[in-house]
């Protein structure tokens, strides 16, 4: 909530009338009490949450699978030195020919879907359980 602070009491978003927050299925933003505490300190704040099982919609979450897939299944390590060793050296080779993940999701379907989303009207405010 403090990061959260931070970014809707700056411009553009503090007089927004509305902030669309994309959020993961994590703990600490999964579920009703998670977007209602977000609502109560930043009105025009609508948390939005990715599919259950869409890890691939999160950036990081590609990286660690492919550092899963490519360094530690079915890698067994004697010493978490040994471990250390073999991921700093695979990111090494990686970063060197590392190129940009080719999306089929368009800056084009992007202007679209948010056209479609600025379209709806904004919800009544509802109220608020205790």
């Amino acid at each position: 909530m403090s990061l959260m602070g931070q970014v809707m009491n700056a411009e553009p978003y503090a007089s927004a009338s509305r902030v669309f927050v994309i959020v993961d299925n994590g703990s600490d933003h999964r579920g009703k009490k998670a977007a209602r505490r977000l609502r109560d300190a930043h009105p025009n704040a609508i948390m939005i949450h990715t599919p259950v099982h869409a890890s691939w919609l999160n950036q990081a979450e590609i990286v660690f699978s492919i550092v899963q897939k490519k360094v530690i299944s079915p890698n067994d390590f004697a010493t978490t030195a040994q471990l250390a060793a073999t991921l700093l050296a695979f990111i090494d080779r990686y970063n060197q020919n590392a190129r940009p993940f080719n999306w089929k999701f368009t800056a084009t379907d992007l202007a679209r879907l948010l056209q479609q989303i600025s379209a709806r009207p904004e919800p009544a405010n509802l109220p608020q359980a205790a």
